[in-house]
């Protein structure tokens, strides 16, 4: 991995020397962690012509030199040192600094630009994301395993989708055998719904009880080192009517619709209007979710995304999500939802769980 760490800095250095500027100022955790390695938080990196520099404090010292690679790791005295006079000691004369501007609070920023005066800064947002859009073989094979975790979580968990469970002791259940089976926490809080509230497309789980002919929507998803999957599967328990069977039926040939189209240099516009144009067909467009899908990889959301705004031509190494979604208000709703990534001939599709709809 070292090497993988090594190439990733200097390709930022070059984007850094590109867009003008002299160093960075990288606050986001994500991002630090895929420049570094670092895996804690309470760091900022700053990035220059000729250094990288992990800037840390006696909590995260150790683990910090343990994990990075290609940083010198800097451990600040809080009590004696601020934040923005530790920068301006590894800053040159007068230099012109990006920084990651949504991942820091004004008060904060104030505060360190103030020990800063001599350098001119300037707020960026996606410089290194748009780095982190195409996934190397390591970073793919994190995505694996841990959608492989939350596969057999799921088919685990399977037998205990009966009458009189809970949302929340179901939730619970799998969040727990996914951690079993070595996931770093969630991917993010677990979604799971039943009958009229599966219309919520990111709803909490609650006490509220499984009865026989409920929608069940569950989203959820592992972590193998900073790594995350989401997988969304739609079901009903013992036995589904004609229009639950309409629903689930359309939103299954908008998701194929949207991968028939999936390959390098396909624009993320084409996705979603084939699988819009699938659920407008079946009569549920007003019900359609919001965009088709995201980039997936250390953030759970990023770019690129698949809805009706992002230009954006897909590349070997993007690993995205599809997942139509119908929400009709007071009935309930469906989603499927798998994590794919573009190979040089189309996709390899990374979430494996099946899909009956009635259980």
């Amino acid at each position: 991995m070292q090497a993988n760490y090594l190439q990733r800095q200097a390709e930022f250095k070059a984007r850094l020397e590109q867009q003008g500027y002299s160093a960075m100022l990288v606050l986001g955790h994500e991002n630090i962690r895929y420049l570094s390695g670092f895996s804690g938080n309470a760091a900022y990196a700053l990035i220059t012509k000729n250094d990288c520099i992990l800037i840390t404090d006696y909590r995260y010292h150790q683990r910090a030199t343990a994990e990075t690679s290609g940083f010198d790791v800097v451990c600040r005295d809080r009590d004696t040192e601020s934040l923005g006079d530790c920068i301006n000691r590894h800053l040159a004369a007068k230099s012109h600094v990006a920084f990651d501007a949504s991942y820091i609070t004004v008060a904060v920023w104030q505060d360190v630009e103030k020990a800063l005066s001599n350098h001119t800064f300037a707020p960026v947002t996606g410089l290194i994301e748009q780095q982190r859009r195409v996934k190397d073989a390591w970073e793919v094979e994190q995505i694996k395993a841990a959608a492989a975790i939350a596969d057999q979580a799921l088919a685990e968990t399977l037998p205990y989708f009966k009458e009189g469970v809970t949302e929340r002791d179901l939730a619970l259940e799998l969040e727990y055998r996914m951690q079993k089976l070595g996931s770093e926490g969630m991917s993010f809080a677990t979604i799971m719904l039943f009958a009229e509230r599966t219309a919520l497309p990111h709803g909490n789980p609650s006490s509220q009880v499984l009865k026989h002919g409920d929608f069940i929507t569950l989203d959820f998803g592992a972590v193998v080192n900073g790594y995350r999957s989401d997988m969304t599967r739609s079901y009903i328990l013992g036995e589904a009517s004609d229009k639950q069977i309409s629903i689930y039926k359309a939103v299954q040939e908008a998701q194929q619709a949207s991968l028939a189209f999936v390959k390098p240099g396909i624009n993320c516009l084409a996705l979603n209007a084939a699988s819009q144009q699938v659920l407008d067909d079946a009569g549920y467009g007003e019900y359609a979710g919001k965009g088709l899908g995201h980039g997936l990889g250390l953030f759970l959301h990023e770019v690129p995304f698949i809805n009706t705004l992002t230009d954006y031509t897909l590349e070997v190494g993007n690993v995205i999500t599809i997942e139509p979604g119908i929400y009709i208000p007071g009935y309930g709703g469906v989603r499927l939802e798998d994590d794919i990534v573009v190979t040089d001939t189309g996709y390899e599709v990374l979430t494996h769980a099946p899909k009956p709809f009635i259980i």
